[in-house]
């Protein structure tokens, strides 16, 4: 049983520090799981894409809303402000990022709470959630003016205790994700192997996901079709969920994907803001998915918190004054300025191929039933 949707890489036409390594490990333990490999590209200690290089920005491989423009971060320390206030507004909160990139979204954050909310800025102490040494140090050079308040930690179990509100845009897909090809009656999970000249190709294991995990209806799939199956992201937002339970505290999830599960292969990788095939070149392009925001949600309301109603980003950053913010922002700038700000505004709500508006999905979980703007519909 081969399945070969992505091509393979063929030997001596590319290279990476990583694929040795990779080849290696198939030699001696056979064939790899895509989520093995998924990690291996993105997190290996050694020649780990997160773990090398900044990947964002022009020079990098992507570009993320915070670095789109200052409303989105701005608008998201607007949401954090009026959650805080829903909360009761708790003399000390503990503001944690998960995947924080070079630190532009929470110093956006930051300038905006301490502008319009200064008691909440007061009593804040901000985590950054962070394994990349070469963004950590970007991220101390962005956040400079809040050193005092900063602190770095490489999973979210070593977070300090308290009242928590967490945020993360584009954290999720960066986890690791297992595929599962339908061939017959059954899903079998693919995995990376090498074909007969030694180039990465993918294949399918004996091993067999358990209908318990599929969506309804998955026996009417047709053959050849792909579930990707996330354990590592069910388990940190059961982790974040579980953090909320104990300390009282909302998160709010903002990242690519869909609002119910169903099947697809959205397994790619991204290199000089192109798409890659994702064998082509391991450790040196990233790796991604697409996240499945109801097991999310399912995995959170199993811990116990309260799950508010899921909305894409563009209507969430529409319903927090993204129109009015930006002609704000536009007021006596030149032609060009003006430009720039209505261009990035597109990009971030709009609805079209290459805008986020409908693609993002915006998902806010908290300890207890609060009404949070603007998923409740509060004012």
């Amino acid at each position: 049983m081969v399945f070969r949707p992505h091509g393979k890489t063929e030997p001596g036409t590319v290279t990476t520090p990583l694929l040795p390594k990779i080849r290696a490990m198939i030699e001696a333990d056979g064939p790899m799981p895509v989520s093995t490999y998924f990690s291996l590209c993105l997190a290996d200690p050694e020649h780990g894409y997160y773990r090398t290089r900044d990947p964002l920005g022009a020079k990098g491989d992507f570009t993320t809303a915070p670095e789109i423009s200052q409303l989105f971060g701005e608008l998201v320390g607007v949401f954090l402000i009026s959650a805080w206030q829903a909360h009761g507004s708790p003399v000390e909160t503990r503001l944690i990022e998960g995947g924080p990139g070079r630190g532009t979204m929470m110093a956006d954050i930051l300038k905006t709470i301490a502008a319009l909310a200064p008691s909440m800025y007061s009593g804040l102490s901000v985590t950054l959630m962070e394994t990349s040494p070469a963004l950590r140090a970007r991220q101390k050079e962005t956040l400079a003016p809040h050193a005092d308040r900063l602190s770095w930690v490489d999973q979210l179990a070593d977070a300090p205790e308290g009242f928590t509100l967490f945020v993360a845009n584009e954290l999720f897909d960066a986890l690791p994700t297992r595929q599962f090809v339908k061939s017959g009656a059954h899903f079998f999970e693919r995995v990376v192997t090498l074909d007969e000249d030694g180039a990465l190709t993918f294949s399918l294991s004996p091993a067999r996901l358990e209908p318990a995990s599929l969506p309804e209806g998955w026996q009417g799939a047709k053959e050849g079709a792909i579930f990707e199956y996330a354990p590592a992201r069910e388990a940190l937002m059961a982790e974040i969920a579980a953090r909320l339970i104990r300390h009282g505290g909302s998160a709010l999830i903002i990242d690519y994907g869909h609002l119910e599960s169903g099947f697809g292969d959205t397994l790619q990788a991204l290199r000089d803001h192109r798409f890659d095939p994702p064998l082509t070149h391991p450790g040196e392009a990233d790796l991604t998915s697409h996240v499945d925001f109801a097991a999310l949600a399912a995995s959170a309301r199993a811990e116990g918190a309260h799950v508010h109603p899921p909305m894409t980003q563009g209507d969430f950053l529409a319903a927090l004054g993204l129109g009015p913010r930006a002609s704000a922002l536009g007021r006596g700038k030149d032609q060009e300025t003006q430009g720039k700000i209505v261009a990035a505004v597109r990009r971030l709500a709009g609805d079209g191929p290459e805008e986020m508006g409908d693609l993002f999905k915006v998902l806010a979980v908290s300890s207890g039933p609060v009404q949070l703007a603007p998923f409740d519909g509060a004012d």
